[in-house]
């Protein structure tokens, strides 16, 4: 039987992860991993070791979880795909908001937000924005964060059901309070 190719296994993973195997598919993104990069398919390489830091993060195992996507982080802005940076970064933001380690979940956040707002991606700085105002909140910076939490709710293209209440009724109340 033929070896499996980088994008076998990388599609096996997604596969493992879907059924909730997360240890078998980040073995298989482990193995994708070393086929991609002696490939020299750099950005493909950083999606793998995102992949795994995501596995982590649902596994509760934070320190690998920020050592993945840390890698993945540098992998990207080598690459010059802002995009999976501030993606990268965003998920990095969140584990360190779940660890109550605000001021750098603040940090990864904002950085995030920044890259989204340079490239235009107003979804993503929307949803960041808003995470970014939960932090902010969380660590005392109370107007800050409302600030920041508004900003988001107010720049989301997809905004869901919860978000186009909150919109509404921040909308309501700057209309009462002039």
């Amino acid at each position: 039987m033929a070896t499996p190719t980088a994008d076998e296994l990388q599609n096996e993973g997604l596969r493992l992860f879907q059924e909730g195997l997360y240890d078998e598919a980040a073995q298989r993104f482990s193995e994708a991993l070393e086929h991609f990069t002696e490939e020299d398919r750099e950005i493909e390489a950083g999606e793998m070791l995102n992949n795994i830091g995501i596995i982590r993060r649902k596994q509760s195992r934070w320190d690998e979880a920020l050592e993945s996507l840390e890698e993945a982080r540098r992998i990207f802005a080598r690459a010059g795909d802002q995009s999976r940076e501030a993606k990268a970064l965003g998920s990095m933001g969140a584990i360190y908001a779940t660890l109550k380690r605000q001021d750098e979940a603040i940090e990864a956040r904002n950085t995030a937000a920044n890259i989204f707002a340079e490239l235009g991606d107003r979804q993503n700085q929307g949803e960041i924005l808003m995470a970014l105002g939960t932090s902010l909140f969380k660590s005392g910076r109370r107007q800050e964060g409302l600030g920041s939490y508004q900003a988001g709710l107010q720049i989301v293209t997809n905004p869901t059901a919860k978000q186009k209440i909150a919109r509404l009724l921040m909308n309501m109340q700057a209309r009462i309070l002039g």
